[in-house]
C-alpha cells in the first residue's frame, strides 16, 4: 500500500503585513517581506477502498471524524480545512469522483500563532493530494488553490501572503494587486547574511492565542470607511517592506532592526486590537534588557514576537523574559517550500 505525505513551512512576517489584505491591496497595492522557518505543517494520506473518509488532527482534543465518501462534504463542525480542501480537489482535479482515505494533519505551531498555520496546513493537504493523484501543480497553482479554499470556499478573512509563502518557501518579497494577482520575488540573500540574521533574531511565543480574522476584519472596515489614519499607517507598513528588502540584501542588520521598529509602530495604528498591554509589557522588558526592537508576527494580538538583538546580548534578553508565561523557540530559516513524497507500507504496517 502506498501512503502519501507532505510538509509545508511556516513563516515569519518581517515587514508589510496587512498591506496584502483586500480591499487595501486592491486599491493601493500591497508589498510584504517574509521568510519561512524550520517549523512545519504536515499531512499524511492513507487511501482505502472501504468507501469512507477519516479526518484526524494531532496535537489537540478534536476527535477523529468518520464520514461516508462523497463528492462533496458539508463544511460544518470539525476539520473544516481538510473538508474544504477535499471538496476543491474533487471538483477541480478528480472529475467529481469521491475518494476514500484517512487524512492526518499536525502542525509545529498552534492556531493563532501568527506564523500562518491555517494557510500552511491547507497547502500541505493540497500538496499531499496532488502527490496521490499525480497532478503536477506549480507553486503559484498550489497557492492560488489554497487561497480559494480558505478565503472563498470557507469565507475566512485574511491576507494573500500565507498561502504563497508556504508554497514557495525561502525569503520572498511579494507584491499584491487587484483581482487576487500575486507576484512572488524570491530573494537571493548571501548565506552569511542569512546566518547573521538568524543570530540577531529571537523568536518568543507569548502563549497568547488570538483570532486573526477579528483583527483583519477591523482593518477591512477601516479601509471601507476610508479611515485616513489607518490607510496611511498601512501605506507606511507597505513601504517598510521595500526598505527592509534593500537592507537585508546588503546585510545591514542593525538597520533592519530599526525598520522593524518603525513598521511595528505603524502597524499598531492599522487596528486597535493589534497590540495589548501584555504584548507591550513583553516588548518593553526585552528592549530594556538590550533588544534593539521587536514586533508581533502576523496580524497581531498575540502569537509569536520577533526580537532583534545584538547576538552577544541574546542571553540577557532571554533572561529578561524568563519569569513570563511564554517561551523562546529555536529556529532557522527554511529556504525550501512545500514538498511531498510517497512511501510503501507493508502488510504488517511497516514502511
Amino acid at each position: 500500500m502506498m501512503i502519501f505525505r507532505s510538509r509545508a513551512p511556516l513563516r515569519l512576517g518581517l515587514a508589510g503585513g496587512g498591506s496584502d489584505v483586500s480591499p487595501f491591496c486592491d486599491q493601493y497595492g500591497g508589498q510584504v517581506l517574509n521568510a519561512t522557518i524550520n517549523r512545519y505543517a504536515y499531512c499524511t494520506i492513507v487511501p482505502n477502498d472501504e468507501g469512507r473518509i477519516v479526518f484526524r488532527q494531532f496535537g489537540d482534543q478534536i476527535e477523529d471524524e468518520v464520514l461516508e465518501a462523497a463528492p462533496h462534504l458539508e463544511t460544518t463542525g470539525r476539520h473544516l480545512l481538510a473538508k474544504a480542501s477535499y471538496n476543491r480537489i474533487i471538483a477541480d482535479l478528480n472529475k467529481g469522483e469521491s475518494l476514500g482515505f484517512e487524512l492526518t494533519t499536525w502542525s509545529d505551531a498552534p492556531p493563532g500563532s501568527g506564523l500562518g498555520s491555517s494557510s500552511t496546513v491547507i497547502v500541505a493537504i493540497l500538496k499531499a493530494f496532488c502527490e496521490w493523484l499525480k497532478v503536477p501543480m506549480s507553486e503559484y497553482d498550489i497557492a492560488a488553490l489554497a487561497f480559494r479554499v480558505e478565503r472563498v470556499d470557507l469565507g475566512q478573512h485574511g491576507g494573500h501572503q500565507d498561502q504563497y509563502t508556504a508554497a514557495f518557501g525561502g525569503i520572498n518579497f511579494m507584491e499584491f494587486f487587484a483581482d487576487d494577482r500575486v507576484l512572488v520575488n524570491p530573494l537571493r540573500v548571501s548565506q552569511w547574511i542569512v546566518r547573521e540574521f538568524e543570530m540577531s533574531m529571537l523568536l518568543y511565543y507569548t502563549s497568547i492565542s488570538r483570532f486573526s480574522s477579528e483583527i483583519i476584519d477591523e482593518q477591512i472596515k477601516s479601509v471601507e470607511k476610508n479611515d485616513v489614519a489607518s490607510i496611511e499607517a498601512t501605506k507606511r507598513v507597505k513601504e517598510e517592506a521595500l526598505t527592509m528588502k534593500a537592507a537585508l540584501l546588503q546585510g545591514r542588520i542593525r538597520e533592519i532592526a530599526d525598520i522593524l521598529d518603525r513598521g511595528w509602530y505603524a502597524k499598531k495604528n492599522m487596528a486597535k486590537s493589534i497590540t495589548n498591554s501584555s504584548i507591550d509589557s513583553l516588548l518593553e522588558k526585552a528592549i530594556a534588557a538590550g533588544a534593539y526592537s521587536g514586533k508581533v508576527s502576523g496580524a497581531g494580538g498575540g502569537g509569536f514576537i520577533m526580537l532583534m538583538v545584538d547576538p552577544l546580548e541574546r542571553p540577557a534578553v532571554m533572561a529578561s523574559l524568563a519569569e513570563q508565561p511564554g517561551q523562546f523557540v529555536d529556529f532557522q530559516f527554511e529556504l525550501n517550500g512545500a514538498t511531498s513524497w510517497r512511501v510503501s507500507r507493508g502488510s504488517d504496517g511497516s514502511i
